[in-house]
């Protein structure tokens, strides 16, 4: 897999969870993937991915991934982003850091790092 094949599954699964398309998110995840938010625990498998992941949809609202840096280092891709999400037309702001690692042509491992506090606050639940 090459570096620029990791950065546009990234782009891909940037584009589909700024959908809701979050069945696109889960499938571009290894059957034994890991999605770990750092605050959090860990979810294992695509299809409990999917279960985590699905419940984030809404009619009233959006999530979008603002990449401002994505680079491979090593056999892991790096993204420094902002994630901008609005809700029923407020907009809020977390800054984000993700780390990926692929097997397979799939994410085998994805670890985001960011403050939860503030990611709430993004989302309009008081800290």
């Amino acid at each position: 897999m090459t570096d620029d094949d990791k950065i546009a599954i990234f782009r891909r699964m940037a584009q589909a969870w700024q959908d809701q398309d979050f069945r696109t998110c889960a499938d571009l995840f290894a059957p034994d993937g890991v999605l770990h938010s750092v605050m959090l625990d860990p979810v294992v498998g695509r299809e409990a991915i999917y279960d985590r992941i699905s419940k984030l949809a809404a009619p009233n609202k959006k999530v979008t991934l603002h990449i401002h840096r994505i680079g491979v280092i090593g056999d892991a891709l790096f993204t420094e982003r902002t994630d901008e999400i609005v809700i029923d037309g407020r907009s809020g702001e977390s800054p984000v850091v993700g780390v990926l690692t692929f097997e397979g042509g799939k994410i085998k491992l994805w670890r985001e790092y960011y403050d939860r506090a503030q990611l709430m606050r993004a989302a309009g639940h008081a800290s």
